[in-house]
């Protein structure tokens, strides 16, 4: 199979789909790599270590698209991207159909056959290839937030860590999954005070199992909620439903009972956010304030440290993407039935429920499909 990746064009946006090293793992397999010129340098992979290892150089991403049976990306195609997409593509990314109807349309349309990193699942449940990018978000979660808590960026002018004599910070995380766990990790790394929210009892034991007397778990109900934004800091959201748009746990009104000046940092936003008030921003401008509440909402905040994040994605989604080169679309699917739950669109059809429900379409299972 002819196997290509692109440079993104998303707003500093610079991870890459393929590393050098996964690029050799496909030649070795008999496979021809397309890289489209400089795509890599963003993630400091330069083009002659992508030729070293067996990848050919082309200039455009027209060249890449046209040319590859199957592309690997990061992010999810942009409007000025869709004219490459057509019926015989494989598209293999991040693709958060249910915050991009356009997107949506746009492979029913060309009949792309689009399969969602953040959908693939594991024999536990889990999703295996959207798992470092969530861990790796919910790092940056406290990172960034700590930085906007300073007064010149727009906080109230709090050290998550405290000083002596003085109260520590507190820090309330909404969702107690991947995200949640490694924000509650960093969290307590610099002292800060935490309390993790979750709708799961059986999540909230294993967090209390896991971090012991060093962070609150309690129940996520309204009641909740409202205590716990009075004295919070910084709150996270990292809220997943696989494939669907999040709840809104924290609503418009719930900003009146915050800190003026306190940060909020809305994980969820790739999938339309779990914050009400949250819309999508970006790293060149990652914030904004409504009723005294700093908002950051950058929708790519794994591409803040492309090398670290490039190299965790293609370790999770190399060994999917070899079964697709290798043995075919169809083929690799309906071996792997947990690979198939990454399958979001083909032949034109919807083919995963949750997308379908959170845009209002048509949704088809894969045995109505499926030749």
């Amino acid at each position: 199979m002819i196997i290509g990746t692109v440079k993104e064009i998303l707003n500093h946006e610079y991870r890459v789909g393929i590393t050098p090293a996964a690029t050799a793992a496909y030649i070795k397999k008999g496979h021809q790599v397309l890289v489209q010129k400089t795509a890599g340098m963003g993630a400091a992979f330069t083009d002659d270590e992508y030729l070293e290892a067996g990848a050919k150089i082309v200039d455009t991403a027209k060249e890449v698209f046209e040319n590859s049976q199957m592309v690997i990306k990061v992010k999810q195609p942009l409007e000025e991207e869709f004219k490459y997409l057509r019926k015989d593509l494989i598209l293999y990314t991040y693709l958060h159909l249910a915050a991009h109807k356009d997107l949506t349309e746009a492979l029913l349309e060309s009949q792309t056959t689009a399969i969602a990193f953040e959908t693939i699942e594991d024999k536990q449940g889990g999703f295996p290839c959207l798992r470092p990018m969530s861990e790796i978000a919910g790092r940056l979660s406290i990172q960034e937030g700590a930085k906007f808590l300073e007064r010149p960026c727009g906080g109230r002018g709090i050290l998550l860590s405290g000083a002596v004599g003085v109260d520590r910070g507190k820090i309330l995380i909404i969702g107690g999954g991947i995200a949640g766990t490694y924000a509650a990790k960093v969290a307590i790394g610099i002292g800060a005070q935490v309390t993790i929210l979750d709708i799961s009892v059986n999540r909230l034991s294993h967090l209390e199992d896991l971090f012991g007397s060093a962070v609150e778990t309690l129940y996520s109900d309204e009641d909740n909620i409202i205590k716990n934004i009075k004295e919070a800091d910084l709150v996270v959201g990292a809220v997943l439903v696989p494939g669907a748009n999040p709840p809104k746990v924290l609503r418009r009104e719930h900003l009146k009972y915050m800190k003026q000046g306190a940060v909020i940092v809305d994980i969820a936003i790739d999938q339309g956010g779990c914050f009400e008030t949250s819309h999508v921003t970006t790293h060149d401008d990652p914030i904004y304030t409504i009723d005294g509440i700093v908002h950051y909402c950058v929708g790519n905040m794994p591409g803040a440290v492309p090398r670290t994040s490039t190299i965790a994605l293609s370790n999770a989604t190399l060994p999917y993407g070899l079964k697709i080169a290798t043995q075919g679309v169809e083929q690799a699917i309906k071996q792997d039935p947990l690979l198939a739950k990454g399958l979001n669109t083909y032949k034109g059809c919807c083919v995963y429920e949750n997308v379908a429900k959170s845009l209002g379409i048509e949704y088809y299972s894969l045995s109505e499909v499926l030749v």
